[in-house]
């Protein structure tokens, strides 16, 4: 691979793998509706010369094709969000592997967990996918669109990551978090504070992602993307109070908070149906990973939440 195109370029997910492509010298386009974000995501790289950008909508297959027809490789880092996912996310599916197809392009699909449901197994790729939300069944509609054997000249593949955070994090359950506490204001911490769960740095994230674009042999599957082990709201709490010297009030929110939140918050509303991933979490293997492609990158939550917190300050 020497160029790419970042579908979403300027979302959590696409912003941290535009910065790996870089780091490697791949050529990268990013790819996205707002040209404004797309100049500010430029200038955050110095304007260099290996990134450029291309102003298209991932639901207009015909723009990503346009855009596309140079790339290598194809990442799909855009996202519907949680009120629309029902009426928009199968359109998406629809739009970016029509582009892949007539073009024949590798396609590397960003996605999550809720195609599981709870865990009832080692968190594998072969976990069964018996969802029991809405949600979950809508991601498996999705996967089974992306693998679609009508599809005969794109190669496609599914990254799946857990929760997530980093200094590009926008929409993750820890982002209102760490930016309430960055900020040094009464914040609210998404479940319940006691329960170990698993979080991907995304740096490391999208280096994962990358080298498995990079292997000709991980098309046609799926691919899990862990973090580093687990561990509880209060214990991210605490490490946050320790870096930033900050002990404002946090607050837990759990189910019943959520419901209420939602009658005022279509976004909020939609979160009901999934907080058992706060409540019970699910961990991903990283065994195919480490047999596959190499050494698992886990930055500790110590260092991964130092170098996010320092960003937020700033900011």
């Amino acid at each position: 691979m020497e160029k790419a195109i970042v579908l979403g370029a300027t979302g959590g997910t696409g912003q941290a793998i535009v910065s790996e492509l870089l780091s490697r010298n791949k050529q990268v386009i990013a790819f996205g509706r707002s040209e404004k974000k797309l100049k500010q995501l430029m200038k955050e790289h110095h304007s260099t010369a290996l990134l450029t950008y291309k102003l298209g909508d991932v639901f207009d297959y015909k723009t990503i094709v346009e855009a596309a027809k140079d790339a290598d490789v194809i990442f799909q880092c855009a996202n519907v969000q949680y009120h629309e996912m029902a009426e928009k996310l199968l359109l998406l599916g629809e739009s970016v592997m029509k582009a892949a197809n007539i073009l024949g392009k590798k396609i590397v699909i960003v996605d999550g967990i809720y195609v599981y449901g709870r865990q009832v197994a080692k968190g594998d790729e072969n976990h069964p996918k018996q969802p029991h939300t809405k949600k979950g069944r809508i991601r498996v509609d999705f996967e089974n669109l992306i693998f679609n054997k009508r599809w005969t000249y794109a190669k496609p593949l599914i990254v799946r990551l857990p929760d997530y955070y980093g200094k590009t994090s926008q929409n993750s359950y820890l982002h209102p978090t760490l930016t309430g506490m960055a900020a040094n204001k009464v914040s609210v911490f998404i479940g319940n504070l006691k329960t170990p769960r698993e979080y991907v740095y995304l740096p490391d994230a999208a280096k994962m992602i990358v080298e498995i674009a990079n292997k000709d042999d991980s098309y046609g599957e799926n691919w899990n993307i862990p973090g580093a082990g687990l561990i509880s709201g209060k214990d991210i709490i605490k490490i946050v109070r320790d870096i930033t010297g900050h002990s404002k009030l946090v607050i837990p929110l759990n189910k019943t908070a959520i419901r209420i939140s939602g009658l005022f918050d279509p976004i909020m509303k939609e979160v009901v149906e999934i907080m058992y991933l706060t409540e019970e979490a699910f961990v991903l293997s990283g065994e195919k990973y480490e047999k596959r492609i190499g050494k698992i990158p886990a930055t500790s939550y110590q260092q991964g939440l130092k170098e996010t917190l320092h960003f937020l300050m700033k900011k």
